[in-house]
């Protein structure tokens, strides 16, 4: 296949007097990388990796302009000079590579967080928050003032550390877009009321920092799309404030994102949303700007799907912001004719969202290099001080990656793996409905261990006496996890064996994808897990026709999807499927054709009819290997759920981690 031309992808353009070499934006979002409201090394290497890997533009995570703004453990000093020499090692890195450095600036209004910011939240009008359940206090005049007053000081303190330009944070319902909605700006004064008015407090702001910064400073707009609320600007309507703003040259480009505090879950979509979300809201404002970018964010992934949007005229710029959370060299591989190459995001949000809606610092599944590229030299490998051979045993998500970082490194690998393909249960994963990401993410290791010329052993089961026999210089043990066959149930610690469980009809969750079984047109799911262990296998069973019925002892279906935004929409996927939901419940007795399930509420019990009984439980590790080299005195690494069963993220860190150790 000839690799495609990224011809507008790769042309540059000029953002107030600076040259961006191309289109591509690595647009806003918390690392919460912070100490003690200082940016880090971890912060200066992480932006560093983007653009050594060839990004235009940089926009540094959301600068708080208030007390009243702090939102996470991790934000910045707002309101303290003493992080200007930090920020200026992290501006340093990001312009020495070749990208322009730009801060957004913020503040959430209403939706504040009471645990981080001890102070009440401000808004318009005192509306209530949508990020808990908390109200908030209406802005005096005094305290707009001494809110612009905070955005335009954070522009000064970004101009002295070295910032090419500030975005002005105006999206997702936060302070800014609150004073232009009239639902959560019901103000009499000047401030609220006509287009005029509710428009002041973004202009004032733009004005300010425009006078205090100079004339090359760069000024950008955050905007975001919600046509799903009516309660939330629309595109017409957003259009005519965008169009006021330009007309004056307030700001040089608008960037355009999904969702809002109305609904999260469009902030940062998973793989359950069509991709390409931004482009909606940024052809339309492409339509109304004179003078201004515009810059399509939102689930636009790869540089095919940002080459398409530039191609269509719907922007000038776009922003991938998970796309190079997961690979930070995608636009060099993109303009060197290497796209195969790039390391696709599964859309998954399980490390980058999923860690922040914790508040810890942000990471990623398929890279794990992301959030320590200070500690581990980037996304980039340095060769071994000594080629050695290395014996990979499980072509699981950890073994492919210890192989491939130690083959990157110059040794000479081997990878057995016991089944017909590679992936080990990861590659079911991918055979759930809208995740064959995953199924990407396994061809793409397949492409870079034949480039790296490891030799790959299928069908090839290792017992201890085969590990020894290969005489390798090192052994990683990655062979996986099974699913019991006991039928426990972590809440009923007390039942080690489901009574029944020697009835027909009963599988797993891996059984189910692998194909390994004929299940009945009825079926129950157990998910004690409350992932995409148990959600997707019903996924796929009700989309295969089945009538499902989930199980679960927690209080909702889907509650560890939750920190990863992709509960609801799950859910509501789930519901138009006709799957029916028991919650906070066990299942005490299999009789082969149906489930005794008791309540956790009141205890009372109910009959579900099926012919199916699948468990969505956790594993236990395979390491009947690794318990036969110890024996045997044998050196090997363990990694994986060989060593203990989690999530994929943890495998390829483990695999990572031991190819850096070798």
């Amino acid at each position: 296949m000839t690799p495609r031309s990224f011809t507008k992808l790769f042309s540059s353009v000029d953002l107030r007097g600076h040259s961006l070499r191309n289109r591509i934006v690595f647009g806003a979002h918390t690392t919460n990388m912070a100490v003690e409201g200082l940016p880090t090394e971890r912060h200066a290497a992480y932006y560093a990796e983007r653009a050594i890997g060839g990004a235009a533009m940089v926009v540094v995570e959301p600068m708080p302009v208030h007390q009243a703004a702090v939102l996470t453990r991790g934000n910045f000093r707002h309101s303290d000079n003493a992080v200007i020499p930090h920020f200026r090692k992290v501006t340093e890195a990001i312009k020495t590579n070749g990208a322009v450095a730009i801060q957004q600036l913020y503040h959430v209004g209403s939706h504040g967080d009471q645990d981080n910011a001890f102070h009440p939240a401000w808004s318009p009008s005192g509306m209530p928050s949508y990020h808990d359940s908390d109200g908030s206090h209406a802005m005096s005049e005094a305290e707009i003032e001494e809110t612009i007053t905070g955005f335009v000081e954070a522009a000064r303190r970004c101009r002295e550390s070295g910032f090419d330009g500030v975005e002005v944070w105006a999206a997702y319902h936060g302070l800014v877009d609150q004073f232009w909605t009239p639902w959560s700006n019901k103000r009499e004064d000047k401030w609220g009321g006509s287009l005029e008015n509710r428009t002041r407090f973004s202009r004032e702001i733009i004005t300010r920092i425009r006078k205090t910064c100079g004339d090359d400073f760069i000024i950008g707009l955050a905007v975001n799309d919600e046509p799903d609320f009516e309660v939330a600007l629309q595109r017409e309507s957003i259009s005519e404030i965008i169009e006021r703003h330009d007309r004056e040259q307030m700001i040089d480009y608008v960037t355009c994102g999904t969702g809002s505090y109305f609904d999260f879950y469009k902030l940062m979509p998973t793989f359950i949303y069509p991709e390409k979300l931004g482009t909606d809201l940024a052809a339309t404002l492409k339509g109304v700007v004179k003078h201004a970018l515009v810059t399509a964010e939102s689930h636009i992934r790869t540089p095919d799907n940002a080459e398409t949007v530039l191609g269509e005229g719907q922007a000038d710029l776009v922003s991938i912001v998970r796309g190079q959370i997961a690979d930070p060299h995608l636009a060099n591989k993109a303009r060197e004719g290497r796209a195969e190459d790039i390391r696709g995001c599964l859309s998954c949000n399980q490390m980058c969202w999923g860690r922040r809606s914790r508040d810890y610092w942000i990471s990623c599944v398929v890279n794990p290099s992301t959030g320590r590229e200070a500690e581990w030299g980037g996304d980039r490998f340095t060769p071994a001080a000594q080629a050695r051979s290395v014996l990979v045993v499980g072509g699981g998500p950890a073994g492919l990656e210890a192989a491939r970082v130690s083959a990157e490194r110059g040794h000479r690998v081997v990878l057995a793996e016991a089944s017909p393909h590679l992936g080990g249960a990861y590659r079911l994963a991918g055979l759930q409905p809208r995740r064959g990401q995953v199924i990407e993410l396994i061809e793409w290791y397949e492409r870079q261990l034949t480039r790296l010329g490891v030799e790959i052993r299928l069908n090839a089961y290792m017992d201890e006496d085969d590990v020894v026999a290969v005489q390798a210089d090192e052994v990683i043990v990655a062979t996986g996890s099974l699913p019991p066959d006991t039928g426990f149930q972590k809440a009923i610690p007390h039942i080690e064996c489901l009574d029944g469980i020697e009835n027909a009809n009963v599988y797993s969750a891996e059984a189910i994808m692998a194909r390994q079984a004929r299940p009945g047109q009825r079926v129950i799911v157990l998910d004690e897990g409350g992932n995409w262990k148990g959600c997707g296998t019903a996924w796929k069973l009700a989309e295969d026709g089945h009538d499902v019925t989930i199980v679960t002892p927690d209080p909702l279906v889907g509650k560890e999807l939750q920190r990863t935004a992709a509960d609801f929409p799950l859910r509501r996927t789930l519901a138009g499927l006709g799957v029916k939901f028991v919650v906070e419940s066990a299942i005490t007795h299999w009789s082969g054709t149906s489930a005794a399930v008791q309540s956790f509420l009141d205890g009372g019990k109910t009959e579900i009819l099926a012919d199916t009984l699948v468990f969505a439980t956790a594993n236990m590790a395979e390491d009947s290997l690794a318990v036969a080299l110890r024996q045997r005195g044998v050196s090997f690494r363990e990694i994986g759920d060989g060593a203990a069963p989690r999530q994929a993220a943890y495998a390829i860190y483990e695999g990572r981690k031991a190819g850096l150790e070798l």
